[in-house]
């Protein structure tokens, strides 16, 4: 299996280089060269298989024999045997044909743990493997950086920087990074919004110099290992709902695109998907861009839901590569005029991706009444996020015969001054989170320039 850009110009990389590298050296992100096909069998074997067995199963392909069988079957299981629940991901039934994919069971209470908790020990494999160290930098808008700490803060060959807008993510998201006190986790609370921090991270992948040759690794969204292990959720839910004999639908509350887009390799690879509904809030370049062709920049709003306040989706141009055809060259042109004006994807791509995505965005007083909603409705409290998907779903539905399962990205807890304003006292972190508040923080505030970030980052890895 070879990795190449969505802007045609860098290398084919390895699963291994890919995973180590992140960004291509072209500004792009990395996709299959080509992506493998899970038949009707092979779907079918599925049903009643572990997690661990269908993850192992549906990303064996992508490693392309560069871990041996045994080696990745271990890492895999070691990944999801952090989680509190059996299942792994539980299917949650809301009404007769619509359920909850819950997400929120790993370390951090957030769908990021799937990922990251696998992405820790992949890095960790290569690095040793190679006898290198390395230095991650993220930046986060509140759930990534604390599961990328906790899928990090045990790996012997790496240090990890998480960059965060200060003041802007809830207390719970803030102290799941601020109280890790390991050795080799920095925290950096920029005095500015996500998209400068992310902004900054970007520039330091384009330019490692400040690094004297260490290696810089991504774990955000823009790491394809990131996208690989998110896919396996979707063929679990779905296999669970009686795939591949019928179809079902997803709606996912989206910001960064990572998510939608992972579901959308599973429908390439061969699941029988009726359709994707995007939830936004109101920052919605994913809703307006579908409903409107409007692919442009606002105003960054701050939110109910802070984990989606994103003016620019970084894993969308995965998604545009493809409505393009692949032609890397048009995809660089697009998002290079977007960057200093009003854009519009041409008719064709377009067109192309709505045939199988709808869009739904809402503001903060439906948030709210979501939440109640939803609670009187199914006895759920929903965090805000999930809210979003839940109304997206109810709005975008389609064909009612058809299973529709609403990702549940994060614990309500995670998120109790959203719920606390719908009307509810509350909900109590789970008993190995039950002293969160009060235990030390340790972060770093700095502002948002590049300079003061990279001699940060170069002053304390060790």
């Amino acid at each position: 299996m070879r990795y190449i850009s969505t802007r045609g110009q860098a290398p084919a990389l390895s699963f291994e280089e890919v995973v180590l590298t992140g960004m291509a050296s072209d500004g792009g992100l990395y996709v299959p060269e080509s992506v493998p096909q899970l038949d009707h069998e092979a779907l079918a074997d599925m049903a009643g298989c572990s997690y661990a067995e269908i993850a192992f199963r549906v990303m064996k392909p992508y490693v392309g024999g560069e871990i041996d069988d045994d080696t990745f079957r271990g890492i895999v299981r070691d990944a999801y045997a952090t989680f509190s629940h059996d299942a792994v991901v539980p299917l949650n039934q809301l009404d007769a044909n619509h359920f909850l994919l819950e997400l929120f069971h790993g370390p951090t209470l957030a769908f990021k743990d799937v990922a990251l908790q696998l992405l820790g020990r992949l890095l960790d494999h290569f690095l040793a493997k190679r006898g290198e160290r390395a230095v991650i930098m993220g930046a986060t808008s509140g759930d990534t950086g604390s599961a990328a700490i906790e899928g990090c803060r045990h790996c012997d060959n790496l240090d990890i920087f998480i960059l965060h807008p200060h003041e802007r993510v809830s207390e719970v998201q803030r102290r799941q990074m601020t109280t890790v006190l390991a050795d080799n986790v920095f925290n950096v609370a920029i005095e500015g919004n996500f998209d400068d921090a992310q902004a900054m991270v970007k520039a330091s992948f384009a330019d490692q110099t400040f690094l004297n040759g260490t290696r810089l690794v991504a774990v955000n969204s823009i790491n394809w290992a990131r996208i690989m292990a998110q896919i396996v959720y979707y063929v679990a839910s779905a296999v669970a709902l009686g795939a591949p004999h019928r179809k079902v639908s997803f709606c996912v509350p989206s910001a960064n695109f990572g998510n939608v887009f992972a579901g959308y390799m599973a429908y390439r690879m061969g699941l029988p998907v009726e359709r994707f509904v995007i939830a936004t809030n109101a920052n919605d370049i994913l809703h307006r861009t579908l409903a409107d062709n409007d692919f442009s920049k606002q105003e960054l709003v701050a939110t109910l839901a802070p984990s989606m306040d994103i003016v620019v989706s970084s894993n969308f141009e995965r998604l545009l590569f493809e409505a393009y055809q692949r032609d890397g060259a048009a995809v660089a042109e697009l998002l290079e005029r977007f960057q200093d004006e009003p854009s519009a994807l041409a008719e064709a791509p377009l067109a192309r991706l709505r045939e199988m995505f709808a869009s739904h965005s809402i503001d903060d007083a439906t948030i709210l009444e979501v939440i109640r909603e939803a609670h009187h409705r199914t006895q759920e409290i929903l965090d805000p996020h999930t809210a979003t998907g839940y109304r997206a779903a109810e709005r975008e539905r389609g064909d009612e015969s058809v299973p529709m399962i609403t990702l549940a990205t994060a614990h309500p807890a995670k998120f109790a001054e959203a719920v606390v304003k719908a009307g509810f006292p509350g909900v109590p972190l789970p008993p190995h989170m039950d002293d969160l508040l009060e235990r030390e923080e340790r972060y770093t505030v700095l502002p948002a320039e590049l300079a003061a970030v990279q001699a940060f980052v170069a002053e304390n890895r060790r």
